[in-house]
């Protein structure tokens, strides 16, 4: 097998290079901290930039200039971007000729965005899942979502450090970590866990690295990451977003979803990138139907009316002794959520949590698929440098080359689905019928039924395997903080999954394709207590809009 000999500090001057060569090349000189009436980048948002884009006060390349520039402040500190687009400069500069003369494509039109890395890009960037596997590798196309992306006028100015595989490689390893791109961490904290596996697009947001990003889903990795790093994620309904050329982990879990600094730029994010695609069955279940308007779901009373559960067994199941700040906020907010005219039916308790929390089924399931998708999408690669065809070949790979870490981030899930059946043996079937019914009557669907509930509401760390299994929608905004007497609180590879001033988010939980009423209900509470300003980051990139314009 053919291999490359690159080193991982070659690629890290490759990423530096690029870093200067868009920021040099942009003429980036700070000159003053005067905004001079130009909105902070660190909460600009959607309507903001595009009100100044059209009333030509900057120009998308501006934008990019400025977003550049604050990467390369903060990123040899947090690891958050792996690489930045060479042409995001071009692309912004015909995105401003088109506007120029009147050619406006809509909200998103020049607004730089990120995307995590496996989310596939046919240009001069990589797709690679932060392994050196897939470096160097090509698609013969932009996965789906990056199109609606372009088409829709923004400009993707790079790919986001990701937990690697999307965090489906070891039982041993760190949300963030990836051998391509190091460890992501957390602008919070010094070396705070930054949640995975949308690592880098949750930092990355949180900082204004770029106006949003995109993360990837299979249980957790939007609402996990948003969660912790202050920002609002949703994770779609399988089916609503297209997987198309996204490195999959699970067909029937895996979902694309936007990470940003409010819920109507979230909402406005997954407009442009909902919709049927015929290269993913999974959409077809939308083929036919017209999809809501996310952005008018955001209204003041979304709240109002709504019968909201608390599954308290769900929470039980897996607290530890470091979440009783964060439960203390979720408490608190429920007076906020029946203030805004929420109905609170307490105890609705899913019949299947603690069977669901001991079993091993649903890891079972993900690797039955992950052994098949995965075969898929490499045999769909135009140029593949390290003939890397199946998990085999893969595992193969990453157990000989050394800047992948192993052993001492091992490859236990791999070795475990290599033993275990796939998604095309008759055993798949049943046990996958099994695992539906934790979600389904033993979890989140059947309990909204059982209710009548238009939603479930969970602290966000203990929300997301409620509706991973049936493929079900979360929305999480910024709930609180850890205040400034909590004990600092260290996983074993050293990361800080809790300390003083670092966030915890609130998640609403529906049934399928109901992500117009849980935008509603999220944006009622994001604006009744905008939690996100009531904490700062220790490090703030300082390069701003001013910096840039007529540099």
């Amino acid at each position: 097998m053919e291999r490359i000999s690159i080193s991982r500090k070659t690629v890290l001057l490759i990423v530096a290079f690029l870093l200067f060569v868009g920021g040099a090349s942009a003429g980036v000189i700070i000159k003053s901290s005067n905004s001079a009436g130009y909105p902070p980048l660190i909460d600009a948002t959607i309507d903001t930039l595009a009100e100044g884009l059209a009333g030509k006060k900057f120009t998308s390349v501006d934008l990019v200039k400025a977003y550049i520039a604050r990467i390369a402040e903060v990123n040899g500190t947090l690891n958050a971007v792996t690489e930045v687009n060479p042409d995001a400069l071009s692309i912004a500069a015909q995105l401003d000729s088109e506007m120029s003369a009147g050619s406006i494509r809509g909200p998103l039109h020049g607004i730089p965005i990120l995307i995590k890395n496996n989310i596939a890009t046919n240009d001069k960037m990589n797709t690679t899942a932060g392994s050196w596997a897939l470096l160097g590798a090509k698609v013969p196309t932009d996965a789906t979502v990056t199109k609606k992306l372009r088409a829709a006028g923004a400009v993707i100015i790079g790919k986001t450090n990701l937990s690697q595989w999307a965090n489906w490689r070891s039982i041993n390893s760190t949300n963030g970590w990836s051998a391509l791109g190091g460890q992501a961490y957390g602008p919070y904290f010094p070396h705070e866990d930054p949640s995975g596996s949308s690592s880098g697009s949750g930092i990355s947001s949180s900082l204004g690295l770029a106006l949003a990003c995109l993360g990837t889903e299979t249980d957790g990795s939007i609402v996990d990451p948003s969660a912790d790093n202050n920002i609002v994620g949703i994770k779609p309904t399988v089916g609503l977003t297209s997987r198309y050329f996204v490195i999959p982990v699970s067909e029937h879990q895996d979902t694309v979803g936007p990470m940003a600094r409010t819920v109507k730029d979230s909402a406005r994010i997954l407009q442009a990138i909902a919709g049927p695609d015929p290269y993913d069955n999974y959409t077809s279940l939308i083929a036919n139907t017209t999809l809501p308007d996310y952005v008018s779901a955001c209204k003041m009373d979304g709240l109002s009316g709504i019968r909201l559960g608390i599954p308290r067994n769900v929470i039980a199941v897996r607290s530890e002794n470091f979440t009783g700040p964060m439960l203390d906020a979720f408490n608190q907010s429920l007076r906020v959520l029946e203030d805004a005219g929420a109905v609170i039916v307490d105890n609705t308790d899913f019949p299947a949590a603690t069977e669901f929390h001991n079993s091993k089924l649903p890891t079972k399931i993900l690797n039955a698929d992950f052994i098949v998708n995965l075969h898929t999408y490499l045999s769909s690669l135009s140029y593949n440098p390290n003939n890397i065809t199946s998990l085999v070949t893969l595992r193969e790979f990453t157990q000989s080359f050394p800047l992948e870490a192993y052993p001492l981030r091992d490859t236990r899930l791999w070795d475990q689905a290599l033993q275990n059946w796939n998604n095309t043996d008759p055993r798949f079937w049943p046990a996958y019928q099994q695992n539906l019914y934790y979600g389904d009557e033993g979890g989140l669907l059947g309990t909204l039924k059982r209710h009548q509930l238009d939603a479930v509401i969970l602290p966000t760390r203990f929300a997301a395997s409620s509706a991973a299994t049936v493929g079900a929608p979360i929305v999480t905004v910024p709930l609180g903080f850890y205040p400034a007497s909590a004990p600092v609180v260290r996983d074993s590879w050293g990361l800080v999954t809790a300390a003083p001033g670092t966030p915890f988010g609130l998640s609403f939980l529906g049934p399928k394709f109901s992500e117009a009423k849980l935008i509603g209900m999220a944006y009622a509470f994001e604006q009744k207590t905008q939690t996100r300003h009531k904490a700062q980051p220790y490090i703030v990139p300082k390069t701003e809009l001013q910096d840039v314009v007529g540099a």
